[in-house]
């Protein structure tokens, strides 16, 4: 039994800290007696490393995301650049190895690969003794998961459990589990009554919009397509913190969107996305590794439009491959394509199917039944 479990991501997006969250519930759901800390390690690293290291990665998606996609495949070397890199993220992560010291943790616990790389040097040096479990993210391993010293990896596929085995970690110590995800996804509600709930219709298509993930000009651009539905719709707009936007989004709805078969409902910031999730029958937007295992874990057949190049790309793939999802690349098509699909009742029951198939709701659980045993 472990007296302390340190929780390790970076904020560098939301997902791992979302992944991080649902790990540190579950193990203290399981193990209420041990003493878990979830940490941002960004915050044990200077200001500069921290500003280049989140804000450099979201305003690249925002405004470059070509060069983030070429940064992605071009790093994915496995086993290439890591002394550099490594001396790079030691030099900026002082404060975080200080406090590794003073913690003295008997288990860590990565959904980010920067703790895990250097507590990975560490162990290799001799100054850190604790095992540490690794939980990828994403669909695939990108290189820069990789280390030497590690005691588990949890991952979401069996191909990547192939891919990573190939290129010299140990399939003993790969365990296939999913994505972690918060707990209150994996419950059942049902779908007539979160319509009544949230003031839905209960006979109408219903469609969950992560609009945060966009920015302003592209939602906007976006909500427009799906005004053109000829399918009688309801969408639901999820704004996030984004006060401004959810106001002009509640604006424009009232101007120029609201139809006779289309009506467009914004949110803001809500702690029941599982409840929408449960009341949708689609969900539109990009497919980050923790947003698309929520999804299947709520049944929600996904229809992708702008994946960020690399890691949402691969997602993509795989919920195409596996029948979970379609891809509107152009946005004009959107509506056409979504009438398509619900008007094809065989395919959509199928894709649905599909979707119950491929989800793993309980990966948080899983993991930590397994990182007990280690």
């Amino acid at each position: 039994m472990y007296k302390k479990v340190l929780i390790l991501s970076a904020a560098v997006g939301a997902g791992h800290l979302r992944a991080a969250e649902a790990v540190e519930k579950e193990y203290k759901r399981q193990f209420p007696e041990t003493e878990v800390k979830n940490i941002d390690v960004l915050d044990y690293t200077n200001p500069l490393f921290r500003r280049l290291y989140g804000k450099a990665y979201l305003d690249m998606v925002n405004t470059m995301p070509e060069v983030l996609g070429w940064m992605y495949d071009s790093l994915d070397k496995p086993w290439e650049n890591e002394r550099r890199r490594l001396a790079l993220d030691r030099l900026n992560t002082q404060p975080f190895i200080s406090l590794l010291k003073k913690e003295k943790p008997d288990l860590a616990i990565c959904t980010h690969f920067l703790p895990s790389e250097i507590i990975s040097w560490l162990k290799a040096k001799g100054k850190a003794n604790f095992p540490q479990a690794i939980v990828v993210t994403d669909f695939d391993a990108h290189a820069m998961w990789l280390c030497h010293n590690y005691e588990k990896y949890f991952v979401a596929l069996d191909e990547t459990k192939i891919h990573l085995s190939k290129i010299g970690i140990p399939a003993e110590k790969i365990t296939v589990t999913g994505i972690p995800i918060d707990s209150v996804f994996a419950e059942v509600k049902d779908k007539s009554a979160m319509r009544e709930k949230f003031g839905l219709e209960k006979d109408k298509l219903t469609i969950l919009v992560s609009a945060g993930g966009f920015g302003v000009g592209n939602i906007e651009h976006l909500l427009q397509a799906l005004s053109d539905l000829q399918t009688p719709s309801q969408i639901i707009a999820v704004c996030g913190r984004n006060e401004e936007l959810k106001t002009k989004l509640e604006k424009f709805a009232r101007q120029k969107l609201n139809n006779e078969r289309v009506t467009f409902k914004p949110i803001g910031f809500t702690r029941e996305m599982d409840e929408y999730m449960s009341a949708s029958d689609l969900i539109v937007g990009k497919p980050g590794g923790l947003t698309t295992s929520e999804a299947l874990a709520k049944g929600l057949i996904f229809c992708i439009v702008n994946p960020i190049p690399g890691q949402e790309e691969r997602n993509s793939d795989h919920l195409l491959e596996k029948g979970c999802a379609i891809r509107c690349n152009n946005l004009p098509v959107l509506a056409y394509k979504i009438d398509e699909l619900v008007n094809d009742n065989a395919r959509f029951e199928t894709m649905k199917a599909n979707v119950l198939k491929f989800a793993r709701p309980n990966a948080a659980r899983e993991i930590v039944e397994k990182v007990a045993e280690i």
